[in-house]
């Protein structure tokens, strides 16, 4: 019979367990706990014209399909680039992957007014690309290249542990048995990086949902065309309609709560499928 307590290596379980839980119990619980019970002096019908109505719709539009796109995006550029950090040694690799942090250092309001300095359609690059018929800020396209901005590094720091503990010789193996390269990107690399892949997504598109402070500046701003959700809440507070504000950050954040619980679960789905094929 083993005992039903183990003893630990490291010594105060209790204490620390402890201290993690009134952390989480102090910073989420009881915030999330205080939205719910904001919203909740809203009635049913209130709630629903305030959640339900044509501007909110139009906001989670934008928000939602901007934050999916970003999402796409990166579920690209953030692999690959993680992919070129991990396999490749060139001159100034390790600025790069400094540089991959940047949008989590850099204040967001700033990454707002230089993504609208560069892309306004008054400015050299903004107005290059309004002639080729793109015309990148105040409208939902400028809100779609500031989230990828911020939420770049999740895609990149989920995938570039697991790429390092992937040992190179696999991908040799393979195309010594015959396997060209993109069956050894299909067939092996892709299989052992799916999780991580998952995961980064599903941190960037909750990010990208919430995002506000890059996004307020190149946005625009317009009601029905490009105001972004968050746009609306802070509007709503400024009126003091904090039961509809809460409302709305009610939507947001079930949104992404359910969407970090399909990733997770189709996450772990992958993991078992992949399992149980190498056996």
């Amino acid at each position: 019979m083993r005992p039903r307590w183990r003893r630990q290596a490291l010594p105060g379980f209790g204490l620390t367990f402890g201290v993690c839980a009134s952390y989480l119990f102090l910073i989420v619980l009881i915030p999330l706990a205080a939205l719910a019970l904001k919203s909740a002096t809203l009635g049913p019908a209130e709630f629903w014209n305030a959640v339900a109505s044509p501007r909110a719709l139009a906001s989670y539009r934008v928000t939602f399909g901007c934050a999916a796109l970003a999402g796409l995006v990166n579920l690209v550029l953030g692999p690959l680039l993680a992919f070129v950090l991990v396999r490749y040694r060139f001159p100034g690799r390790k600025l790069v992957d400094a540089l991959v942090d940047l949008p989590f250092a850099l204040p967001t309001a700033v990454a707002g007014i230089t993504l609208t300095k560069l892309y306004a359609p008054n400015e050299p690059l903004g107005a290059w690309l309004a002639s080729l018929g793109w015309k990148v800020a105040y409208t939902p396209s400028g809100i779609t290249v500031a989230l990828i901005f911020v939420s770049l590094p999740f895609l990149v720091r989920s995938v570039q542990p697991v790429l390092e503990q992937l040992d190179p010789d696999i991908e040799e193996a393979a195309a010594t048995l015959g396997a060209g390269r993109l069956t050894t990107l299909w067939r092996v690399v892709l299989p052992a990086l799916w999780p991580a892949i998952l995961a980064g997504f599903a941190l960037a598109f909750a990010r990208a949902i919430g995002e506000y402070g890059s996004v307020i500046f190149i946005a625009g701003n317009m009601p029905m065309v490009s105001e972004i959700a968050p746009l609306l809440i802070t509007g709503k507070l400024d009126q003091h309609d904090y039961a509809g504000a809460t409302a709305i950050a009610v939507v947001l954040l079930v949104t992404s709560f359910v969407a970090l619980i399909a990733i997770n679960l189709l996450q772990l789905w992958t993991v078992r499928r992949r399992s149980a094929d190498t056996r």
